[in-house]
């Protein structure tokens, strides 16, 4: 066997596939709960079993980072959809989904790992957090309708998972609510989880949708009830530090943040050194990870220790999924820090919304009235949140060399040592906050340059290229996603003159046209933009100031490989809702799956993937990937699932 588990190679013969398992035989672990400490109502896992379901009423927890409860069950669930590449990603083979067991267990009906007669064995959980909701701190708020299942640890690829129910039932987190989630929102969660991780963003994962034929659940409406089974790596956020700092439960911040340092990220030894020139691109090429040494010098004059650079990765991680967000045009709608990772993970999915017509004020949530998680501010707000863990963290941070000394630890700062341990903590945070714009920065511009079509990166195009095309998007009322998509499939022979730029400019207006200026003015616009673009591709992929029909073609491929034909917009998935809500609709998750989880493709009906010919509907492919229908841009919705 190779060191992962997975099957490996013996004398020179390549191992075959790894095709999964069943759920029951899935490897299951629980790292979490035998590692931190459990809500003091509940000695163990056969005490909470033997509560019964109703007495799990909301409260105050202390002391504990989760509670032991089960879900509460389902009466007559149906499995409507299950993702493919969630299936794979899990190491659970395909075929299981069709069984009975998969029903059981995704509806929160079947434990897997718990022996009840014996009352013994790994038992479902509800993590204990906290949070500040728009800016003000909400106190006590944890999974008040998830309930995590187990862990499992995927043997071909060595990665563990997180498993929970959503929608599961009241936990002592549910404070005013049910403890359920509904279908609209449920669905949303379902599609967006997997589209996001398509296109390379960092997320939290889902596996099925169950609709709870039994249940009814009041919202602004009473709707039908749903679960989604969905997984992460880890489900910590920063919320789960805030709580702890506004108790002052020095002891259990410290205990939580090795938890995440030794079990969530790898390992101290994984987590980055002093803030120095790690992977440092060469003049030209295009920045990835790191940051170089001239746009952030570090704290050298600051004392760092193993939890300072802890704060440095859950920072670079969140600055990089940031930076993502932006260069797509996504939007979580909720950035609270209760909704912020610290794996850096997009994460609990509410009034969220891809980018329709470009306008950095866009927020997709109808309740934030002040914009305060509008596009343009997701990274400020990122990174407020991101002050608030530096503070939870603040007396780790500026022990400096001194964080393992036995005083410290059981007494914690002292009055004598206070304005130096402050000074050097706020001086991390502050210096950090240096490396979260230049890893931003760096994220971003790579981003761009991939969705431009460009190989290297100069500091011209910043705002030759990147402002300039977003000022011309805002003005022009012009799709984001649309705008790249279109630019990749451009030939360069067919712009060479600029009569030819302005006939092709109209390929980015909307079909009724532009509104907020003339049309001959809007052709210019485009046309001048298209003109520094293309002789920024002439650069970079062109021999003696031409490029061929080849290598523009290989140009146009790599394009579309970064620039997605399918997000799933606001309005498609209200569609989606309807369709499956009131008119009984089924196939249509799994046509919308299928494009989300395969979104650079041109079509899908009638073509082949993974070796499987797919059908689908390809007048629905077209209108979802056409023009946005004018009444249904830039949608909002409410925070209410």
């Amino acid at each position: 066997m190779a060191s992962n588990g997975a099957p490996g190679p013996q004398d020179g013969v390549k191992a075959p596939p790894y095709e999964g398992t069943t759920l029951a035989d899935l490897p299951k672990s629980w790292t979490f709960t035998s590692s931190l400490p459990n809500d003091p109502r509940h000695a163990n896992p056969a005490e909470s079993h033997a509560t019964p379901r109703e007495q799990f009423l909301p409260r105050q927890v202390h002391g504990a980072l989760y509670t032991w409860v089960r879900p509460e069950g389902a009466e007559d669930p149906e499995l409507l959809a299950v993702s493919p590449a969630a299936l794979r990603d899990l190491g659970i083979r395909a075929d299981e989904a069709q069984t009975e067991t998969f029903l059981q267990v995704v509806s929160g009906n079947k434990l897997l790992g718990w022996d009840e007669e014996s009352g013994e064995g790994g038992y479902p959980w509800a993590q204990c957090y906290g949070g500040f909701q728009f800016g003000a701190w909400a106190g006590q708020l944890g999974d008040g309708r998830a309930i995590s299942l187990f862990e499992t640890t995927n043997p071909a690829t060595g990665v563990r998972y997180e498993l929970q129910l959503k929608g599961a039932g009241l936990t002592p987190y549910s404070r005013f609510a049910d403890g359920k989630a509904v279908l609209r929102s449920s669905i949303r969660e379902f599609v967006v989880s997997e589209a996001l991780h398509s296109l390379g963003i960092p997320t939290t994962r889902a596996l099925s949708l169950t609709l709870l034929r039994g249940s009814r659940v009041a919202r602004e409406r009473v709707e039908p009830g749903a679960i989604v089974l969905r997984f992460a790596q880890s489900w910590l956020r920063l919320g789960s530090f805030d709580l702890l700092r506004t108790r002052g439960d020095r002891v259990l911040i410290r205990q939580l943040a090795t938890y995440v340092a030794e079990e969530v990220l790898g390992g101290w030894e994984a987590l980055p050194g002093r803030l120095a020139n790690p992977e440092a691109p060469t003049d030209g090429e295009v920045p990835r990870r790191g940051v170089k040494k001239d746009e952030i010098e570090g704290p050298s004059e600051v004392e760092e220790n193993r939890f300072a650079r802890l704060y440095r990765e859950v920072v670079r991680r969140n600055a990089e999924t940031v930076a993502q967000w932006q260069a797509y045009g996504f939007m979580n709608g909720v950035l609270n820090t209760d909704n912020t990772s610290v794996m850096g993970l997009s994460l609990d999915f509410g009034p969220f919304a891809f980018m329709d017509n470009f306008d950095p004020s866009y927020t997709p949530n109808h309740d934030d009235s002040l914009l305060r998680y509008s596009y343009k501010n997701q990274p400020t707000i990122i990174w407020w949140n991101l002050v608030r863990f530096g503070e939870a963290l603040g007396e780790l941070l500026g022990a400096g060399a001194g964080v393992d000394d036995p005083v410290f630890v059981s007494e914690g700062v002292t009055k004598e040592k206070e304005k130096e341990i402050v000074a050097r903590a706020e001086s991390i945070i502050m210096q950090t906050g240096e490396e979260y714009k230049a890893t931003f920065l760096k994220e971003y511009r790579r981003l761009m340059c991939g969705r431009l079509g460009l190989k290297t990166y100069r500091e011209s195009d910043f705002d030759q290229l990147f402002s300039s095309v977003l000022d011309i998007m805002q003005e022009l009322e012009l799709d984001f996603n649309l705008f790249f998509r279109r630019l990749s499939g451009l030939k360069l022979s067919e712009i060479s003159t600029s009569q030819e730029r302005r006939a092709k400019a109209s390929l980015f207006f909307y079909k009724e046209g532009v509104r907020l200026v003339r049309e001959d003015d809007a052709r210019v616009r485009i046309s001048e933009w298209i003109e520094l673009w293309r002789q920024r591709i002439v650069d970079d992929w062109g021999e003696n100031g031409s490029v061929s029909e080849e290598r523009d073609a290989e140009r146009s491929a790599a394009m579309k490989a970064v620039n997605p034909n399918f997000i799933p917009r606001g309005w498609i998935l209200d569609e989606v809702i309807q369709r499956v809500e009131k008119k009984g609709e089924r196939d249509v998750l799994d046509r919308v799956m299928h494009m989300a989880l395969h979104p650079f493709e041109d079509t899908w009906d009638s073509r082949e993937f993974d070796g499987v010919e797919y059908k689908g509907d390809a007048e629905e492919e077209a209108r979802w990937t056409k023009d946005v229908p004018e009444s249904v841009r830039s949608l909002q919705c409410s925070c209410s699932s």
